[in-house]
């Protein structure tokens, strides 16, 4: 007799909405999310955490949904590319994303508007990076050379590289 998967009921808190959904304990939260709600903006790409397509927020924090466990992530506050806009206002990311051009074919666009986000956040806290010239200050700021390092993750395919780093300085204000 073939033996199932296990499953489980996994509540899941997306873009600010609980779904309850019945999941095989293997499924990413990358695939919950497309197959089992129809969240299709997150996209797969590498399928292995390497090009930041499937990037979306886990409690503010960027993370790559192909490699989370769905059943792992209840309790936690998960956010999508749909998430972001609030009654039909585009997020300041995705403003700037359209302003700048920071896209050619588009696929690898909502996980660099969730990367870019949490790059915001991180600035904000003073997280300093790689490239962070005074790692004691909490002062850091977002030029192209500190967005290129903490945008390392998401790869764009069609080489949008410039106007993705003009759409977050512009986004990050007068902290760029």
């Amino acid at each position: 007799m073939p033996s199932h998967p296990p499953r489980s009921t996994v509540e899941l808190k997306v873009n600010g909405d609980p779904h309850l959904l019945d999941l095989d304990h293997r499924t990413t939260l990358l695939d919950a999310l497309r197959e089992h709600l129809d969240l299709t903006g997150t996209k797969k790409g590498c399928d292995h955490g390497q090009c930041g397509a499937c990037t979306v927020l886990v409690d503010g924090r960027r993370a790559n949904a192909c490699l989370l466990l769905a059943v792992a992530q209840q309790g936690t506050e998960i956010t999508t590319i749909e998430g972001l806009s609030i009654d039909g206002e585009l997020h300041p990311l995705q403003r700037a994303f359209i302003d700048h051009d920071g896209f050619q074919c588009g696929y690898c666009t909502p996980g660099q508007i969730c990367s870019a986000v949490a790059v915001l956040d991180e600035a904000k806290r003073g997280w300093p990076s790689a490239v962070t010239a005074d790692v004691a200050t909490a002062d850091v700021r977002l030029d192209a050379a500190e967005i290129r390092e903490r945008m390392s993750g998401n790869l764009c395919r069609c080489g949008a590289y410039v106007n993705i780093v003009a759409a977050v300085e512009d986004a990050a204000g007068g902290r760029a």
